[in-house]
């Protein structure tokens, strides 16, 4: 089975946020803490398509979205932070996040970044070997301001294109 690579407006609104609940479900304090922002996030998103559609995409598999990724352009073409980026659980361990995070870098260097950063925390190893297979490398650790307690510190990457 392959996966495709489709627009965020393609599918309704309310799919960004399930995705999130899903890919964060390993951890439910995730749910709890940040489930409002994952909503205004969603919520902006599709009342912002223009911006959606320039800065995410849905991962796709057999016309059902298993994931998606979204990125920060406003500071092109100096650099470019990854925001979210999440696999549906059951469909984990397949080497898809790792092929969506190999889009999203491609896309944003064809946007023209010259840094592309991104950050996850200490709890969410898989995410670390995600970025690392696609090319980011580790800067530092830093403290994590609002959800240590579980998270552990945050965890720093970039990739240097030019």
């Amino acid at each position: 089975m392959d996966i495709e690579f489709r627009k965020i407006t393609e599918f309704p609104r309310g799919t960004l946020t399930e995705l999130l609940r899903d890919g964060y479900s390993f951890q439910p304090e995730f749910q709890r803490d940040w489930d409002k922002q994952w909503q205004e996030f969603d919520a902006f998103f599709y009342d912002n398509p223009h911006i959606a559609d320039y800065s995410g995409f849905m991962t796709v598999l057999k016309e059902t979205p298993i994931g998606f990724v979204s990125w920060n352009p406003t500071k092109l073409p100096a650099f470019t932070e990854v925001g979210h980026n999440c696999i549906l659980s059951k469909y984990k361990g397949n080497g898809y996040g790792k092929r969506q995070m190999r889009e999203a870098v491609r896309r944003i260097i064809a946007q023209g970044a010259e840094k592309i950063i991104v950050c996850t925390n200490e709890i969410c190893v898989s995410a670390q070997h995600t970025y690392e297979s696609a090319g980011f490398q580790f800067k530092r650790t830093g403290e994590e301001p609002f959800c240590s307690e579980y998270a552990g510190q945050r965890m720093y990457y970039e990739i240097i294109v030019k």
